[in-house]
């Protein structure tokens, strides 16, 4: 895909929409010509294409070439008090405006731009495919909310987040029918089988 058009640009994603708990966790990158081929020749893409092992060596390139990128969660309750759409196009947002003034444009994975930002934009169906710093941002999201319920996993024992992440899968809403929901589950979210 050409980006020429737009500049250097910066890629937004999360990670999280649809689990019954936790955050939904967004992230941003920005890719250096060199970044961006290294990281491409490793296999970077969309990290719902990549296994857990090779998101965390993704990401750990992506520190040791010092990529440029931030993230922000959205937590629970922010996510029930604003919708998760809009909790995670809030995230996406704030992860964009934390990364330094190093591009001309924001690739949105998805259909919607984010809200407030003043920077130019372009919602893009799938960019975490299509753009290597989407790619990149989609890896940082994935792999820092799979540590988020890593460690949610120890504090809510027996809901079994390490292993589904808190995806509505028939282990987690049997956990949920037998020790109701936790702190950490979305209250606007079903969680009882159809």
């Amino acid at each position: 895909m050409d980006l020429s058009r737009w500049g250097r640009v910066a890629g937004a994603d999360e990670a999280g929409r649809g689990p019954l708990a936790g955050p939904v966790v967004a992230a941003a990158a920005v890719l250096t010509p060199a970044q961006e081929e290294e990281l491409l020749s490793l296999g970077l893409t969309d990290s719902k294409k990549l296994t857990p092992r090779r998101r965390e060596f993704l990401f750990e390139r992506m520190l040791i070439l010092k990529v440029q990128w931030r993230a922000q969660a959205a937590s629970p309750a922010r996510i029930d008090g604003m919708n998760i759409l809009r909790a995670s196009l809030w995230a996406m947002g704030r992860s964009v405006e934390k990364l330094p003034p190093c591009f001309d444009t924001v690739i949105v994975d998805g259909t919607f731009p984010l809200p407030g930002l003043a920077f130019r934009q372009v919602p893009l169906p799938k960019a975490d495919s299509l753009v290597p710093a989407a790619a990149a941002a989609s890896v940082a999201a994935k792999v820092l909310r799979d540590r988020v319920m890593d460690i949610l996993d120890g504090l809510y024992p027996g809901y079994g987040f390490r292993k589904h992440r808190g995806y509505p899968t028939a282990a987690h809403r049997k956990a949920l029918e037998a020790l109701g929901p936790s702190p950490v589950h979305r209250a606007s979210f079903t969680w009882r089988a159809p």
